[in-house]
């Protein structure tokens, strides 16, 4: 083959392989939607939501877990784009974590040792451990398969930022559930699904994603 015929071959494939941000574009809905049914399947939204939305609590919780999804989506899909940095990006996940380091300062602060416990265990930890991850598991698989139009070139960690973005959508679902708002509990319950969501995208995108 001339390295005109190649250079053309080359530039054709390029134009019909979808880009990351495109494939995410047409995936990420599908695993949103299938979290969605799951959350309707097996959950319902807290009765008191709407009185305790404006609660520093709540403000939180749900800081915590929205600014979570969006900054780790930033940082995967540089990740899957050959040549773009993802450092610049992995700033803003001092964000979410910094909000809840706050939450729970100011929970230790107001509130007497004798209440940190209780706030702690809550009531709800081992249904949060199991429905957190249950939340995440539609969206990392569409990310998982979205990114597989990409090439990162350390594809456990790709597959580690892809689960901790989808750890972040599946807690922010089951928030909307879970009446444990003590940033203590959120530290904790919370942050064990999110690590074993962003645990098994590890495992899974160091497969998957090589290349």
């Amino acid at each position: 083959m001339r390295t005109d015929d190649l250079i053309r071959a080359m530039a054709e494939d390029e134009r019909r392989a979808p880009a990351p941000a495109r494939a995410v574009a047409l995936l990420l809905p599908a695993g949103l939607i299938g979290a969605a049914l799951l959350f309707v399947l097996f959950l319902r939204v807290r009765p008191d939501l709407a009185g305790a939305m404006m609660t520093p609590r709540l403000m939180v919780k749900f800081g915590f877990t929205v600014s979570l999804a969006i900054a780790a989506m930033a940082v995967v899909l540089a990740m899957v784009r050959p040549g773009q940095r993802s450092a610049p990006r992995a700033v803003a996940l001092f964000l979410p974590f910094g909000i809840l380091a706050l939450g729970v300062a100011g929970e230790l602060g107001a509130m007497g040792p004798d209440s940190w416990m209780p706030g702690l265990m809550g009531h709800n930890a081992r249904y949060c451990v199991v429905l957190v991850p249950l939340m995440a598991a539609p969206v990392l698989a569409a990310l998982l398969i979205a990114f597989r139009q990409g090439a990162p070139t350390r594809p456990a960690l790709a597959g580690a930022v892809a689960g901790l973005a989808a750890g972040g959508i599946g807690a922010t679902l089951y928030a909307f559930h879970c009446t444990d708002d003590s940033p203590l509990f959120v530290l904790v319950w919370y942050g064990i699904g999110i690590a074993a969501v962003t645990a098994v995208g590890a495992v899974i995108g160091r497969r998957l994603l090589a290349w």
